[in-house]
């Protein structure tokens, strides 16, 4: 070990300086940002080591299979409205969630931002739906010095009862449309907005619908749609259950002021595509009842065959997807082998 002489102040002042200006330890103001905009304590009851600032997050226990979702938001979107980027980024994580039987826990995000103006939209819009939904932003990373603006958001989420992965679906279930149709289209954008003026007890009535159908077996595989849009949605369900899949376009309710080209093709703020055996099409109708807001209603089937989807309207038909086509390449799964006898 090397000896220390003696001291000297002005080497030690000069080496504090140098500490001091480390672009690391700099670059840690940063965090003052979302320090300002999230509560620091997302779950009081567990104490101050729950608070926010610490390398991880503390979660409460849960009881329950953990999902785990994660969206990166389109370029364009942050740079053209990095508000609605933000909202967004929780959005569709917590519908992600939600599609699968579960309810979102907590979010993390990854935030890049050339000005000080876009990490302010970018964190208002996530603080906004973070309240909207209940749901805490509990962590992430902020860079206010990047050449860039760019976004990442995770969600965390528990599905105590069935989970509904699309590879649930069986030939013979019904392909269910459920959506919120009081909305509008947001701006330029194919996006069907119906939440972010919407009732708070109305958007998480909405979010725990999903995890309720689950419990009560009504659905048995489900799907959010995506920037796909409803037939896009489609293609992606049909490869992960390894089914063909049938749309009746004329079953397909929209608004009246929308046109069926741009309700096919959007992305909406609540809807899903739901497997539904034929037995369980009258309860479901019962437990969206409630909803006065929601359009349930039954679009088509799912049949044996090598996936792939078809639309069809007064008897002419036309292929979406060709069976066999790979899209995302995460299809049907594979019996597990049997654990071989020790």
């Amino acid at each position: 070990m090397t000896s220390m002489g003696p001291a000297d102040p002005a080497a030690l002042a000069a080496m504090a300086d140098q500490l001091r200006a480390l672009a690391g330890l700099q670059a840690k103001r940063d965090i003052q940002a979302p320090a300002a905009v999230f509560a620091h304590q997302p779950f009081p009851y567990l104490g101050p080591a729950a608070a926010l600032g610490d390398d991880a997050a503390l979660l409460p226990p849960q009881a329950g299979g953990l999902l785990l979702a994660c969206e990166g938001m389109h370029p364009d979107l942050v740079q053209d409205d990095p508000w609605f980027a933000g909202w967004s980024g929780v959005l569709v994580n917590v519908s992600d969630i939600a599609a699968m039987g579960g309810r979102p826990l907590a979010v993390v995000n990854s935030l890049w931002s050339s000005n000080d103006h876009h990490a302010r939209e970018l964190l208002d819009g996530m603080r906004h739906a973070c309240e909207r939904f209940a749901v805490p932003m509990v962590g992430g990373h902020t860079n206010r010095h990047s050449p860039y603006n760019g976004l990442g958001v995770a969600v965390l989420g528990v599905a105590e009862g069935p989970v509904l992965s699309a590879r649930a679906a069986r030939p013979g279930d019904r392909l269910w449309l459920l959506i919120d149709a009081n909305g509008r289209f947001y701006r330029h954008h194919p996006f069907w907005d119906a939440a972010t003026t919407a009732d708070p007890a109305r958007l998480r009535a909405q979010l725990e619908l999903l995890p309720r159908l689950a419990a009560a077996g009504v659905v048995r595989a489900a799907k959010d749609i995506s920037m796909g849009g409803l037939v896009g949605t489609a293609a992606m369900f049909a490869e992960a259950c390894g089914l063909a899949l049938r749309i009746d376009l004329a079953a397909i309710e929209r608004p009246a002021q929308v046109a069926e080209l741009a309700w096919l093709s959007c992305f909406p703020s609540f809807g899903f595509l739901l497997a539904v055996a034929p037995d369980q099409g009258k309860q479901l109708r019962t437990l969206t009842a409630g909803q006065a807001n929601l359009l349930c209603c039954p679009i088509g089937s799912f049949e044996s065959g090598a996936g792939g989807v078809r639309v069809e309207r007064e008897g002419e038909q036309a292929v979406i997807w060709a069976g066999g086509e790979i899209l995302t390449g995460f299809g049907a799964a594979e019996a597990a082998e049997p654990l071989s006898s020790m």
